[in-house]
């Protein structure tokens, strides 16, 4: 069985019975110094709470040989009640009709009535009552005890030496026994850190952190800001500020090179007389690849995925060789190529992650898991696209990655093992049509079907705005002959497009903008800025958009409700669905046609995704 370590005596137990003692309000005495053991309106905590703690004061003055002093201590005050107020002599007089009798006359009476023993003023005026005294006495036997056995908290301490017991309960079964673990999980989690442990909400969350930023100082251990304000309230440089760059496993633009691995003295390195850039170590040399990509430090919302993938497969190697390998990203060979490939293979546990964790996150790990065929022969092709552009710019004279054996390609022609069957979609289009009637739920309908219709990137549907959109004629898109209207959108390597959307699609988000206040016309001049897919109903001002990884997690929890029922073949492929199946679909789909729709044009499709090539978009019509 286990053995429950006893609950300790901290100051904050002295000053509530110094409170109680003294007739301060029970409820304010509660809130101010034992929040953390549960609600005020909940009486038999209370009253339990205050026994433990009595209880627990005369044990330990028992323990000192004090048996005296632990009686006193369990005294109740309000047993002795104390000594009426006597009244004034004015109100005497009053009281007994003598009014008109002379001063000296009223204080002879006066003294007459309130005398014991002999005519003097028994009670005394000066003296204390025996309930004054017992509380007196008290309050010197609490700073006595408090002095003796008060304890401070220490990062090793049990939780259930420090906090109400169902809460320390609660916290070890989540598995943070100790002050420390639930510190650090606190600034790993962020402000909803709580979520993570059953039976723990934001109010009893709240008395936790209150209870660890009272107790700061002495305990040693910091919550971050971070963690105590909600997220959107949060600016970019306090959540970068959470974790300081260092030589660990952390994101690129926080991984700090050790000096004797930085590169400049890279075993691989080209004469510095032929290097075209200006970077002097290795990390630079990446950041000046994906500059040339996009941006190599610029914020994860202004890259697109393209920018995050080179990004995301450049700063996996660069940890790689430094923290595995020990060896200069410019200093790696065939063989240590080969070593990667491996490596990612079949990677260690602590490299490992949840996708959500963002970049600034302490919980942020590089990788998922092992890499599938799919995923590590895109990682090879990016890695060998890295090595070319530093030996095409002078920087090192080999590309380690050049003659690694690439994965077979398992998906065939285009999307073919990730798109859906038009059965599949018209079984998630009838779930989408009776979706719950929500602002979330409406707004899921509307990405979902905005995808499936345009086409579009995950970046590009949550980026565009009720301004971008004018009405057509535009070119056929489904066969219907309808005057779809016309989206602006800007794509991944920054030009313009337009893609047509069907009027059914624009009618409903009309419904939407004028169910919360707004023109019903989409394309209003008091329409500008709206997000195609804002997040109406926040308490903002404006709406804001959804943002893409929003949509995308929200997506993936909708297609897993849609498989339940299904047969195990079709159950699995809607759970491995994602927002990147929603295109592949519109661009296969639009090109076959279907019954009572005319297969679209080549060029209307390509425009349509984005591609630069109408080989690209052919592969579509490619057979597997």
């Amino acid at each position: 069985m286990k053995k429950i370590p006893p609950r300790k005596l901290h100051r904050g137990h002295f000053a509530f019975m110094r409170a109680l003692a003294q007739g301060v309000d029970e409820r304010a005495s509660w809130e101010r110094y034992l929040r953390l053991e549960g609600e005020h309106v909940d009486l038999r905590t209370v009253r339990r709470t205050i026994a433990w703690i009595r209880d627990a004061f005369a044990a330990a003055a028992r323990r000192e040989r004090k048996p005296g002093t632990a009686r006193l201590i369990l005294l109740d005050p309000e047993r002795f009640t104390a000594t009426p107020a006597l009244p004034s002599l004015a109100e005497f007089a009053q009281a007994q009709g003598l009014e008109d009798f002379s001063e000296a006359e009223q204080i002879e009476a006066y003294e007459a009535a309130f005398a014991q023993g002999g005519g003097a003023s028994g009670r005394g005026r000066g003296q204390p009552s025996r309930r004054t005294r017992v509380i007196e006495r008290q309050l010197e036997a609490l700073h006595w005890l408090e002095r003796l056995v008060a304890q401070d908290p220490r990062p090793a301490d049990s939780v259930a030496a420090w906090l109400h017991p169902a809460l320390a309960e609660r916290l070890e079964r989540a598995g943070l026994p100790t002050l420390a673990t639930l510190v650090a999980h606190v600034n790993r989690r962020g402000a909803r850190w709580w979520v993570q442990v059953p039976g723990v909400g934001q109010r009893k969350a709240g008395r936790i952190l209150d209870w660890l930023h009272a107790n700061e100082q002495v305990l040693g251990l910091h919550v971050s800001a971070h963690a105590t304000v909600p997220r959107a309230q949060l600016a970019s440089s306090a959540l970068h500020a959470v974790v300081p760059a260092a030589t660990a496993l952390l994101p690129y633009e926080k991984f700090v090179l050790p000096a004797e691995l930085d590169g400049r003295a890279g075993s691989c390195r080209a004469p510095r007389e032929v290097c075209r850039l200006a970077a002097s170590d290795d990390h630079a040399a990446v950041g000046a690849w994906l500059a040339a990509k996009g941006s190599a430090d610029a914020p994860r919302a202004s890259m697109s995925s393209t920018q995050r993938s080179y990004r995301k497969e450049a700063e996996r190697l660069l940890l790689w060789a430094v923290l595995e390998r020990g060896k200069a990203l410019s200093s790696l060979t065939r063989e240590d190529a080969r070593a990667y490939q491996a490596f990612l293979e079949n990677p260690p546990a602590q490299w490992c992650g949840a996708r959500h964790h963002q970049r600034w996150s302490p919980m942020w790990r590089p990788l998922e898991g092992a890499l599938t065929p799919v995923a590590l022969r895109q990682s090879l092709i990016i890695l060998r696209s890295l090595f070319a552009f530093l030996v095409q710019q002078g920087y090192v004279v080999g590309n380690p990655f050049a003659q690694s054996a690439l994965p077979p390609d398992a998906q065939g022609r285009l999307g073919a093992q990730r798109m859906l069957s038009f059965a599949q979609w018209d079984h998630l289009d009838g779930l989408l049509r009776s979706h719950v009637d929500t602002e979330p739920g409406r707004r899921l309908r509307r990405g979902m079907r905005w995808l499936y219709a345009t086409g579009l990137r995950l970046a590009e549907i949550t980026g565009v705005r009720c301004e971008d959109l004018q009405p057509g004629p535009s070119p056929v898109a489904d066969g219907r002959g309808d005057s779809d209207w016309l989206l602006s959108v800007t794509g991944k390597r920054g030009e313009r497009r337009q893609v047509p959307v069907p009027v059914e699609l624009i009618d409903e988000l009309g419904q939407e903008l004028a169910r919360h206040g707004f023109d019903r016309q989409v394309d209003a001049p008091g329409n500008r800025g709206v997000p195609l897919l804002a997040r109406f109903g926040t308490g903002a001002e404006h709406p804001v958009a959804w943002s893409p990884s929003g949509l995308y997690q929200a997506i993936k929890a909708f297609l897993a409700r849609a498989a339940l029922g299904l047969e195990a073949a079709e159950a699995a492929q809607l759970r491995k669905a994602s927002t990147h199946w929603l295109r592949h679909s519109h661009g296969a789909h639009a090109l076959r046609g279907r019954e009572g729709r005319a297969p679209v044009p080549l060029a209307v499709v390509q425009n349509n995704l984005g591609h630069a090539s109408p080989a690209t978009t052919a592969m579509y019509l490619s057979k597997s």
